[in-house]
């Protein structure tokens, strides 16, 4: 198949995600109702998801580099564990919880490594396969998950920047988008107490059911 379809599923699916962020969202809104945005925003997001994955699986192989086979060995359990303090952690930046940087320390646990662990789950995700796989289909579709991911945390912190104010920059300043960042320069401290052992455990239980069951459910063995 021509892999130019993989790549205009693959824009598709970009542009569907980033529109939430320019101008064209309240146009949009207005038009037809907050509800009926989001409803058509969720539908298109799951037609070009689906569309790309189709594409995906489809596109002929076209090598760039040999894959580094080890590279999810190394990446995907800090995914898992990212993706796990993110989940079940309280994160000012999340949709309903603005409210939390108002409070005395705002940056606990997780977010004292990085404001956006659900982002750096999907971005270590992202860059474990397009490493792994060394081709260039892989490239352009784990690629777009880690574009998304990347600029996503950035267009959060600019949201969260104008509607927020003082909360927002004294958040900021207790917190790095990169990870450890804020804890190097000496704006915060790691606290394992904080972050604890039941959501890392967490994380490497879901990592090791995803190893087990890898081969079953995408049909490739991930070593």
């Amino acid at each position: 198949m021509d892999p130019y379809i993989l790549y205009a599923a693959t824009i598709a699916f970009l542009a569907t995600h980033f529109i939430s962020s320019t101008p064209l969202r309240p146009l949009l809104a207005q038009a037809i109702g907050e509800r009926g945005y989001i409803v058509a925003y969720s539908l298109l997001a799951f037609a070009t998801l689906g569309w790309m994955i189709w594409a995906f699986k489809r596109a002929p192989v076209e090598p760039l580099w040999p894959g580094l086979r080890l590279a999810p060995a190394v990446l995907m359990p800090f995914s898992f564990i990212l993706f796990a303090c993110g989940l079940f952690s309280r994160n000012p930046t999340a949709v309903g919880q603005a409210k939390a940087m108002a409070s005395a320390e705002p940056a606990r646990g997780i977010i004292r490594v990085t404001r956006h662990p659900m982002m750096w789950s999907f971005m270590l995700w992202a860059l474990a396969h397009v490493l792994a796989r060394g081709e260039l289909k892989a490239t352009v579709f784990f690629g777009a998950f880690l574009l998304l991911a990347a600029l996503g945390a950035v267009l959060i912190d600019r949201r969260k920047e104008k509607t927020l104010g003082e909360d927002w920059k004294r958040f900021a300043a207790a917190t790095s988008y990169f990870p450890f960042l804020a804890i190097a320069q000496g704006r915060n401290r790691l606290d394992l107490k904080e972050i604890g052992w039941r959501n890392p455990l967490i994380g490497l239980l879901l990592y090791g059911l995803v190893l087990w069951f890898h081969a079953a459910l995408f049909g490739l063995r991930p070593y």
